[in-house]
């Protein structure tokens, strides 16, 4: 294999072409959870599920074996080597009782608050293997529902408003691998990581419906001030955005320590069923770059590319790259300013951020809006963006050039439809 780059020339090292062996004969010592008093009787296993974590932990590690059947667990926390397999036709299902899940100090939505833990959380920790062919399933019904309710008589009822746990949270480690899974109707976002390094998702159906109850703002998921991360061979069928782009929110977010850059992230060989966004930067995003998103199927989703300009937070999106994407989307790139939750806290000035270096290009897509990019030079300025070898059928083939400055467009065939 010739060398490969990411969207600024950075070598893009073997650590993301080095597939994990996950095999369970590989994951070390075998803890059964029946063993361990565990059983599919519909029962809650929280005490008995953290107390075998703990045991795997103090013997050094190895991998906890959950066999076919239902088993039932609130929030627990997984530390360093010790292993999670979910067997084929084996399901680890999250609580529907809130209570399950006491409240903490976690990140959430760009911000270091007390909210709820996830079903399945890691901190601090490194050499963890989340895999097998089952599945992960939150059991958010009750709690899509109660956040539905209180849509109905507050419009402006948030995430923190109507708090709920999400499926997998993973914070300030490395050398994570989630492989194999179905991962399921998670309350809120689906899997998150936060300030972590050499993380790789691999092969995992990750889903939430969108009716007849749409699971709100499940994520697939969420990238949050994280490097050297790779998402290879995933299905993604969400209410939300697939993949997401975080690191902090503010007018000087860039000053706090809690938040960060993502960079060298690489996503390739996935699918979308549906979702909001194949790709989004925001709405809590301070820097991200060395993105590169290629090889996708796209069956439908609002935007292939979605770029939230937030006016009270300094963002910068460099160095992203789409190739190689087929299929179906309303809005191929949507650049807008973003103003949910806008709030300066004082500042006087509106931060200026900025989108550069952005390539789309081999693609075939079909579309309602080609380009829905908004200028706002007192908030953001864009520069430097390439558009090359695209087939775009489309309703709408507005053309902004005069929004981007230097914006090249090469070989691009736009064919109106009705």
């Amino acid at each position: 294999m010739g060398k490969e780059f990411f969207p600024d020339k950075t070598p893009i090292s073997n650590w993301f072409f080095d597939i994990p062996q996950t095999k369970l004969e590989n994951l070390g010592k075998q803890y059964l959870i029946t063993d361990f008093g565990i059983v599919d009787d519909g029962k809650v296993y929280t005490d008995k599920f953290q107390s075998l974590i703990d045991t795997v932990s103090e013997n050094g590690g190895g991998v906890i074996v959950v066999p076919e059947g239902t088993y039932i667990t609130g929030v627990l926390y997984l530390k360093s080597r010790v292993n999670l397999y979910i067997s084929e036709n084996g399901i680890l299902k999250g609580s529907d009782d809130i209570s399950d899940y006491p409240v903490c100090t976690t990140r959430i939505e760009g911000e270091t608050c007390t909210y709820f833990p996830a079903l399945i959380n890691a901190d601090n920790a490194h050499d963890i293997k989340i895999c097998g062919k089952g599945t992960i399933d939150g059991n958010g019904f009750k709690s899509w529902k109660a956040f539905w309710i209180r849509r109905s008589w507050n419009p402006n009822c948030t995430n923190k408003d109507e708090q709920r746990p999400r499926l997998i949270y993973i914070s300030n480690s490395s050398n994570v691998v989630l492989s194999g899974l179905k991962l399921q109707n998670s309350h809120f976002w689906t899997n998150h990581f936060y300030k972590c390094k050499y993380i790789k998702v691999i092969d995992c159906y990750i889903y939430s419906p969108v009716t007849p109850v749409g699971a709100p703002s499940t994520d697939a998921i969420d990238i949050d001030a994280c490097t050297d991360m790779l998402i290879k061979g995933c299905y993604f069928h969400v209410n939300d955005d697939a993949i997401a782009l975080k690191g902090g929110k503010g007018p000087y977010a860039d000053e706090n320590a809690d938040n960060g850059e993502n960079e060298r992230i690489l996503i390739e060989d996935c699918e979308y069923g549906f979702c909001h966004s194949c790709l989004t930067c925001g709405s809590e995003s301070i820097h991200n770059r060395n993105v590169l998103l290629r090889n996708i199927k796209v069956e439908s989703a609002h935007h292939l590319l979605w770029l939230k300009m937030r006016p009270d937070t300094p963002q910068h999106y460099e160095y992203i790259t789409i190739e190689n994407a087929t299929g179906r989307v309303n809005e191929f790139m949507n650049i807008n300013p973003w103003k949910q939750f806008f709030d300066l806290k004082g500042r006087k000035d509106i931060p200026l951020s900025f989108a550069d270096n952005i390539t789309i290009k081999n693609c075939d897509i079909e579309c309602n809006t080609y380009l829905n990019v908004k200028a706002d030079e007192t908030q953001y300025r864009l520069s430097e963006f390439i558009l090359e070898n695209l087939i775009i059928n489309t309703e709408d083939d507005n053309y902004p050039e005069a929004v981007i400055d230097n914006l090249s467009v090469i070989n691009v065939a736009i064919n109106k439809i009705n």
